[in-house]
């Protein structure tokens, strides 16, 4: 079983352990740092499902740690822990994109409810969305990250899927560089757009012997995976 994977900033070294401990014995899988720099560059390096922040931390406070993972992904839940309940200080915790709140002291078995929620919402709503897609004479599983011609199957690399996904579910259309840039490599400069750009050349290589599929560079905008309607 894929265990979800969840992002958890809290400076008190015990108090995060034994709460990493209990999510953990309940099938989540936790990374847990200590500050808001610790948990911008974790959430960088890696995919999360769910994000646990302190508001109060050294280096980068919750609030601004949330603003800034929000800018990277607006899709990924966040949850705060504070000992502050005042009505302002929940109220910019929901300004800055919260799911939910939570003021210590606290229930474990109550977080873990509200963790399990957000999540089962997420997952009824990825349940809707289409895994599967056909690109002319390719079928493509963007789960499995298959890429299949017949009876030759090729395993895509997770950035290689993620990008042809993001196409497919814009196929004829543009999908714009920045949202790929924030979506896969969770930054766009220039180093970052150059990779995307690798990553592209490798897909119309994979995709070559359809000559009906093309990938359009839009200058300036993004790309355009052009297929035959189905």
């Amino acid at each position: 079983m894929i265990k979800n994977k969840i992002l958890l900033v809290e400076d008190d070294p015990n108090f995060g352990s034994v709460l990493k401990d209990y999510l953990s014995i309940n099938d989540l899988d936790v990374t847990h740092v200590t500050d808001g720099n610790q948990g911008y560059n974790a959430f960088r390096k890696e995919e999360f499902d769910l994000c646990i922040f302190d508001v109060m931390m050294p280096h980068k406070d919750g609030f601004t740690l949330a603003k800034e993972i929000k800018e990277l992904d607006k899709e990924t839940p966040i949850i705060f822990l504070t000992a502050k309940g005042l009505k302002d200080d929940v109220l910019q915790g929901y300004k800055v994109g919260a799911d939910d709140y939570l003021t210590k002291p606290f229930d474990s078995e109550v977080l873990l409810y509200k963790v399990k929620a957000i999540l089962s919402r997420g997952k009824r709503t990825e349940e809707n969305n289409q895994t599967t897609f056909e690109i002319g004479n390719y079928y493509f599983d963007s789960k499995l990250r298959t890429l299949s011609l017949d009876e030759d199957v090729k395993k895509l690399s997770p950035k290689e899927a993620k990008l042809l996904e993001l196409m497919c579910r814009k196929m004829n259309d543009l999908m714009p560089r920045q949202e790929a840039l924030s979506k896969i490599w969770k930054e766009d400069n220039y180093f970052t757009g150059r990779s995307m750009d690798v990553y592209v050349a490798k897909l119309r290589k994979y995709l070559k012997d359809d000559d009906r599929i093309e990938i359009e560079n839009i200058h300036g905008e993004g790309f355009r995976l052009v297929a035959p309607s189905q």
